[in-house]
């Protein structure tokens, strides 16, 4: 049987390991959620508003736009278990710092060093599409995609539940302990990988940030997964406070169950990587777009509907993964041999949009309520389109 095995069949990542990759990128990414629907706990034990409060969930994805860019190209560098489990180290503490933080200064801190070392996640992705044959990497980096974004959907249910049976400080302790187990089992587990350059450090960034000049599909897909995730962010960050006012008055338990919703999204991640495997990207990328617009546009009619609230919910969820998969399928084939460079520069720009996102959402909730929140997050998706029509990626 194994000499008639295809080439795919021969070099393709084992089951176990595509899955530990996924779960790892889930429990990491988490970090950068668990606020989003705590905000309401935050403002009552810290004395602070709306827009303050959004400021702990910008402070985290600031954070990990500037590990983005400054400590992902270290994946092409060094080997990548070692970095792996220092950055988990790090996070560990960060969230430790996170979970007993006396004032809301240090919370701030603490929140931009753990999105700063959550980043391990894009070390694992370009690994993941490293170990992959041509032919399935699409299906197989999204498969550890979908595990991130399972991580992102599922963090917020996970927090609010657990906040509401003990408390938001548990959530972030318990995490710290994830962190540490999983930088052991990284360590030990995953396969080695071979530096992929020798450079200095410093060669290293300024190679980093050329590679955004020299490939405009990179610089493209970008911006639009920036807009993408500007109006995702906009919607998360706000709509614990929707939920939790008249007329719905939800409790935390109620949030949670909400954030549920959100979770049926992310299926999509796999289907999206073999699409993009069979050249469907563009449109889907265009489909995307309009469903996320549609999508703010019923989440404005549903202001008082937790049924339409919960269907926009689905469809930006939808959305924002689809192009995120396509928008990797592309980058990785720009530049193989520095692809955690690559994909510093496409996940550093927009996580930017996001933390811009969530901080104007916020300060568009605390201005104008929920109208003027998916006004402007819709809008976001639309100069995506129109960006689009312009390029050929």
């Amino acid at each position: 049987m194994g000499a008639h095995m295809t080439e795919t069949e021969q070099k393709a990542p084992p089951g176990w390991l595509v899955l530990l990759l996924a779960v790892s990128c889930g429990l990491t990414v988490a970090n950068l959620y668990y606020a989003q629907p705590l905000l309401a706990e935050l403002r009552q034990t810290f004395g602070i508003g709306e827009a303050a409060a959004g400021g702990v969930v910008t402070a985290t994805q600031i954070g990990y736009a500037a590990g983005m860019l400054l400590l992902v190209p270290l994946g092409d560098r060094l080997e990548n278990r070692g970095l792996v489990a220092t950055l988990l180290a790090v996070a560990c503490a960060g969230l430790v710092a996170t979970g007993i933080a006396p004032g809301f200064a240090v919370l701030l801190i603490a929140s931009l060093a753990v999105g700063a070392a959550s980043v391990v996640v894009q070390i694992l992705i370009p690994f993941a599409a490293d170990i992959s044959p041509d032919a399935i990497r699409g299906r197989i980096v999204g498969r550890v995609v979908s595990g991130l974004l399972f991580g992102i959907l599922l963090s917020r249910v996970v927090a609010s539940l657990l906040a509401a049976v003990t408390g938001w400080r548990v959530v972030f302790l318990i995490s710290a302990g994830a962190m540490a187990a999983l930088a052991l089992v990284l360590r030990f587990i995953l396969p080695p990988r071979a530096p992929k350059t020798d450079v200095r450090y410093g060669e290293l960034l300024r190679s980093t940030f050329a590679m955004a000049r020299k490939h405009p599909p990179l610089r493209h897909r970008a911006l639009y997964q920036s807009a993408m995730f500007g109006a995702f962010s906009a919607f998360w960050t706000t709509i614990a406070f929707v939920l939790t006012a008249p007329p719905f008055n939800y409790s935390q338990l109620g949030v949670g169950l909400f954030a549920l919703a959100g979770a049926a999204g992310a299926a999509v991640a796999p289907l999206a990587g073999r699409w993009s495997d069979h050249g469907h990207g563009r449109r889907l990328t265009a489909g995307a777009f309009v469903l996320c617009a549609a999508a703010f546009a019923l989440a404005g009619f549903g202001a008082h509907s937790v049924i339409l609230l919960a269907i926009a919910a689905i469809a930006i969820d939808t959305a924002v993964q689809a192009t995120l998969v396509t928008g990797q399928h592309v980058i990785y084939q720009l530049d193989p041999a520095a692809r955690a460079r690559v994909n510093s520069v496409y996940l550093g720009t927009f996580f930017v949009g996001g933390a811009i996102g969530s901080q104007a959402g916020s300060i568009a909730y605390h201005l104008g309520g929920w109208t003027a929140v998916v006004v402007f997050a819709g809008v976001l998706p639309l100069l995506g389109l129109a960006g689009m029509t312009r390029t050929r990626v």
